[in-house]
């Protein structure tokens, strides 16, 4: 699958950039008409620890799935983004095997 990575007021490393890519990846075992993704990695200025963000887009035919998350590091957000899109990606197919 190809992805687009942004980073906002930062220089991602080529570590972050390898790990997001292989968790995007595994994605595709369980949808394979996957397009392409776009992720957002961003710095707020919120209080407290989490203060990390990352969005990630998946466009699929027919729709585009949408997942953001805040967590101590740009890792653990990655890995509860691409989670909540596996359960939006099974609920999607679903869908589609129901009509």
């Amino acid at each position: 699958m190809k992805v687009q990575t942004h980073s906002v007021h930062f220089d991602a490393d080529q570590k972050l950039l390898d790990f997001i890519q292989k968790r995007l990846d595994k994605l595709e075992t369980f949808y394979d008409r996957v397009i392409n993704g776009e992720v957002i990695l961003k710095l707020n200025n919120k209080d407290g620890i989490e203060n990390k963000t990352v969005e990630i887009k998946l466009f699929i035919p027919g729709t585009t799935l949408f997942s953001q998350e805040d967590a101590a590091s740009f890792e653990a957000a990655t890995d509860a983004a691409t989670e909540n899109l596996r359960r939006q990606i099974t609920k999607h197919k679903e869908k589609a095997l129901s009509h």
